[in-house]
């Protein structure tokens, strides 16, 4: 294992919470990359006793498939320490990304590139469906298989997302009891967007409106835009512990939209 070097992005505990489980780690050679792996704790200090360097790595926001190196983890009486709090090695959640595609896309790319390898990515990528109908391009979402085994629907919201009926129809076909079981929803400020910052308050005329129904009854949940991964998983899995509180979705009393209302 000598002169190797190793990157971890992601890492889990052990039921006491205080001795690594296990990590996501990524093999250099000093040119690229290996394509991970898991690693248990005991190899973790099989590495480092032989001499070989550990490093905290997180993806570059603005660079497809780009990581960044971050500072290195010790290893001292027993314990590894590391710089900052990584995200959980765990289970990927099945995540649909709605957006409007016109105004938003960096915001889409972003997202894929910070949070990319923590989800099952099911998202429409531009162009792969077109309908003007709400009922064909739900029921194309369905047999592509993009809604039917998504858990969480996450909704970028920039100042036009509001208006536009194609993420409408995503929320509701997401959202719907009735499509291989109903998804969690969260709905992202952009730093575009008007209420973006607001310490938490927000005005539900400038959101989606079956998003801002859900929002209301306790079913959605609303943050602003975070590069931090930790955060973002975490929002994450709690829209999919929430999707079991069905009694909270406010969706077949809110007329689907039929055009968008701004251009």
């Amino acid at each position: 294992m000598a002169n190797k070097e190793y990157f971890v992005t992601k890492l889990s505990f052990r039921d006491d919470g205080q001795l690594i489980r296990d990590v996501t780690v990524y093999e250099y050679d000093g040119e690229s990359l290996d394509n991970g792996a898991t690693q248990n704790r005991q190899w973790l200090v099989n590495v480092v006793t032989a001499g070989n360097q550990i490093s905290v790595m997180t993806p570059n926001p603005d660079e497809e498939n780009k990581w960044i190196r971050n500072n290195p983890f010790t290893y001292e009486g027993g314990y590894f320490k590391w710089p900052f709090k990584l995200p959980l090695n765990d289970t990927k959640r099945k995540t649909f990304v709605s957006y409007y595609h016109n105004d938003d896309q960096n915001s889409r790319t972003k997202f894929e590139n910070l949070f990319g390898d923590l989800i099952v990515s099911k998202s429409v990528e531009y162009g792969d469906i077109d309908s003007d109908n709400s009922d064909e391009y739900i029921k194309q979402l369905i047999q592509k298989e993009y809604l039917s085994d998504t858990t969480v629907l996450v909704v970028l919201i920039g100042p036009k997302t509001k208006c536009r009926m194609h993420v409408d129809w995503e929320i509701s076909g997401a959202i719907s009891t009735r499509i291989g079981g109903n998804s969690g929803l969260i709905g992202i400020l952009l730093p575009s967007h008007p209420d973006y910052g607001a310490d938490k308050k927000y005005n539900a005329a400038n959101l989606p409106k079956r998003l801002a129904a859900n929002l209301e009854s306790g079913y959605a949940k609303l943050y602003d835009w975070t590069d931090d991964r930790v955060k973002m998983q975490q929002y994450i899995e709690d829209a999919f512990a929430g999707k079991s509180k069905t009694e909270k979705i406010r969706n077949k009393s809110i007329p689907q939209m039929d055009k968008d209302t701004c251009k």
